[in-house]
């Protein structure tokens, strides 16, 4: 019986929004001291990163973590890249979908589990206008059906 205590620090509407996710990894992410204290205050932001393979390894690049208020010269660029931890085969999984064209990698959440810090990354397709338009319906026509429900059941 396992219980995993999972606190969500930074999610990403907007990969959602502009890309289809079609699969989903947990990777690591190597921090220093004060970024982790940084992060489990809730400083962090992913919304223009992306996640780049460079010699076999992962990186994220362009996520945000705010420096921590009492790190003082230990604190590290806001801005620097982080190294992803994530199984070889995963890596090779990513590099061969990333190859073909329209596919990318994006982070998705970033979280505490048990303490640590993850990562959820997705292999992402760009979506088109249209897709988004279709999207953006189907939403408003969720919502409708929901308040529509709402108002009957008052």
């Amino acid at each position: 019986m396992s219980t995993e205590s999972i606190k969500l620090i930074a999610n990403n509407k907007k990969a959602y929004h502009d890309f289809f996710i079609e699969e989903k990894f947990e990777a690591g992410i190597s921090l220093y001291g004060t970024e982790i204290k940084s992060i489990r205050m809730g400083k962090c932001s992913i919304k223009e990163s992306y996640v780049e393979i460079n010699n076999g390894e992962a990186f994220i690049i362009g996520m945000n973590i705010s420096p921590y208020e009492k790190g003082n010269i230990f604190n590290k660029d806001p801005l620097r890249v982080k190294k992803l931890l994530l199984h070889k085969q995963e890596i090779l999984k990513l590099l061969g979908k990333t190859s073909e064209k329209g596919y990318t990698i994006m982070p998705l959440q970033v979280y505490l589990k048990n303490g640590k810090c993850k990562v959820e990354i997705g292999l992402a397709k760009g979506k088109k206008l249209y897709d988004k338009r279709e999207s953006i319906a189907k939403k408003d026509q969720r919502r409708e059906l929901e308040r529509e429900f709402k108002v009957k059941n008052l």
